[in-house]
Formats: structure tokens, C-alpha cells, sequence
């Protein structure tokens, strides 16, 4: 497994930095790679992207979504992935410092080369910061998804054995 961790702070109070990155259809016109994200219901996600030139899907599972603060998945089918998405205020409540974790599973050589070579890395920053023109140049969320999902038991969604 591969580990990513990147921040990037935004110029939005936190609600508005969470609720557009709940939003999760939106996805495609700031994550590079990413054609389709689909909410199947309030903790399920279908997934389209390429990755390394190979279309990819998958369906992912949100395990703990806190309102303003963080949502964390884990894939549940198809290509290997889990993180979490945290956010925290600034002390003004003007903007918003934005942390992606996340956890993946390089399949073939050309995604173990590309893992490698840090594009994937490269990738998640691109996203950031589109993300951060996305949201500071609109000012406003383009919607709100404001659902708490609470984690059942001790389930680390990185541990892959609790993938189904």
C-alpha cells in the first residue's frame, strides 16, 4: 500500500469548504482522472476514473462522515483506496485548512511505475488545488450533503481485511 498525505488551506469558513466536498458528483470538474462519481445513497459512492490510462470503477463506502470536520471511506469493490478528508477552521472561521489522507493499492506495472514516479501524488496536489480555485472562486457551495455517518465497531478503513 502507498500512502498519501497532502493540505492545502482555502479562503472559505469551513461549512462551505465541507459542504462542497460532500458534493461528491462534482468531483470530476476539479479531480483530474475522475470521469463519474455517483451517490448510489447517503454512505455509497460508484466511481469512474482513469488511472495510469486504464479506466478504472469502483464503489466506495463512507464510514464516518462528522459535519465540518472529516469524511473517510474505503473502497469496497474494485481498485484499493481508503482515506480521509479533514477539516479544520482557522481561528477567524475564515477559511479552512483541508487534509487528504489516503491509503492505495497500485495495481500492474504501469500503476506500480507511476506510484514510483509520484504522479499519483502529484495528482491528489493538482486536485487540491483545484479544488481551492473551484470553491474560492465561486465564494459559495454548490450544495450541501450534511449527513453523519458514524463508524460501527473499531473498522479501520485502511485495513483491507474488512474489504468486501
Amino acid at each position: 500500500m502507498s500512502t498519501i498525505q497532502k493540505t492545502i488551506d482555502v479562503a472559505v469558513p469551513v461549512r462551505t469548504a465541507y459542504d462542497q466536498w460532500t458534493q461528491f458528483e462534482s468531483f470530476p470538474r476539479f479531480m483530474e482522472g475522475v470521469e463519474s462519481v455517483t451517490q448510489l445513497d447517503g454512505k455509497r459512492l460508484h466511481w469512474k476514473a482513469e488511472i495510469a490510462g486504464v479506466t478504472r470503477e469502483w464503489d466506495a463506502q463512507i464510514v464516518d462522515q462528522t459535519p465540518d470536520a472529516r469524511v473517510t471511506w474505503r473502497a469496497v469493490d474494485g481498485t484499493t483506496n481508503a482515506g480521509t478528508v479533514s477539516f479544520t477552521p482557522d481561528d477567524m472561521g475564515r477559511s479552512t485548512q483541508v487534509t487528504l489522507e489516503m491509503e492505495y493499492k497500485p495495481e500492474g506495472i504501469v500503476e506500480k511505475v507511476g506510484d514510483v514516479l509520484n504522479i499519483v501524488e502529484r495528482r491528489v496536489e493538482g486536485d487540491l488545488k483545484r479544488f481551492k480555485e473551484f470553491i474560492e472562486s465561486r465564494g459559495a457551495e454548490t450544495g450541501a450533503w450534511r449527513g453523519d455517518v458514524k463508524p460501527t465497531g473499531d473498522v479501520d478503513p485502511l485495513d483491507e481485511t474488512h474489504r468486501h
